[in-house]
């Protein structure tokens, strides 16, 4: 539904933006998002048929106390595809029971409606983006390696798949490397668009011939649209994790 690395800030915006009743939400709850670090958006329900297509989805927002937030948006339209234009309208909700009703306005009856509470889902939801979001623990004493680092350092590069992959510069500073450790520094399974997806990252720590280090930041995760695994290279940690929380999204 949106360009997947869209910020937090962007992604609320963008909600309240397109949202018919947005005014219709408490200015506390606005003002509470205000603070949103991360967040994470899942499908919680739909309806199909020959004349409504519906669609409830769970925004959730870790803020920057440390508490949750969660929105309710309620997407509707008719039949869509060839010869029927996109008529999709929004409608954003603070509350379970509110949304519950809205959806179930729409299709006649509460019965066809399913319950929304799911506090496990959106506790995972927030337990997700604190990990990612987290500081990691002190690391313990490297020990480097030599065993051919520069060339390591090379094909951690050549494989990346993204786009801001460390440059030149970099990959000529790499060249120096004499020895190198490798760190997993976080692990965690989650679900991504109805799957379930992989994130692991490690840091590939290098020792330089004049003796200072640097490090190359890998995200390995299986958050691709046919599940296969990809790997991504980053010149520091905050993007790296940046990288995972943004490939949660489900916007």
């Amino acid at each position: 539904m949106s360009d997947p690395y869209e910020t937090t800030e962007q992604h609320l915006e963008r909600i309240l933006r397109r949202a018919l009743n947005s005014f219709d939400l408490p200015d506390s709850t606005v003002e509470r998002l205000g603070s949103a670090l991360a967040h994470s958006s899942t499908l919680h329900s739909s309806h199909h048929s020959a004349t409504l297509h519906r669609e409830t989805y769970r925004h959730t927002y870790l803020l920057s106390d440390g508490s949750a937030a969660t929105l309710w948006e309620l997407v509707h339209g008719g039949p869509r595809g060839a010869g029927h234009p996109d008529t999709r309208q929004h409608e954003l909700y603070d509350d379970e029971a509110d949304a519950h009703i809205a959806a179930a306005r729409l299709t006649g009856s509460l019965w066809d409606v399913p319950e929304f509470g799911d506090e496990e889902g959106a506790q995972a939801d927030l337990e997700l983006m604190s990990a990612l979001l987290a500081a990691p623990p002190a690391p313990l004493p490297r020990t480097y390696a030599p065993d051919n680092s520069a060339d390591h350092a090379r094909r951690v590069l050549r494989r990346a798949e993204n786009g801001d992959v460390p440059g030149e510069e970099t990959a000529r500073l790499l060249r120096a490397a004499f020895a190198h450790h490798i760190t997993q520094v976080f692990g965690r399974q989650c679900r991504v668009e109805g799957r379930d997806a992989g994130f692991t990252l490690y840091e590939h720590a290098f020792l330089l011939l004049d003796g200072s280090e640097t490090s190359l930041w890998e995200v390995e995760h299986t958050a691709t649209p046919d599940g296969r695994h990809m790997c991504e290279v980053y010149g520091d940690e905050e993007t790296a994790r940046g990288a995972m929380e943004s490939r949660t999204r489900i916007c």
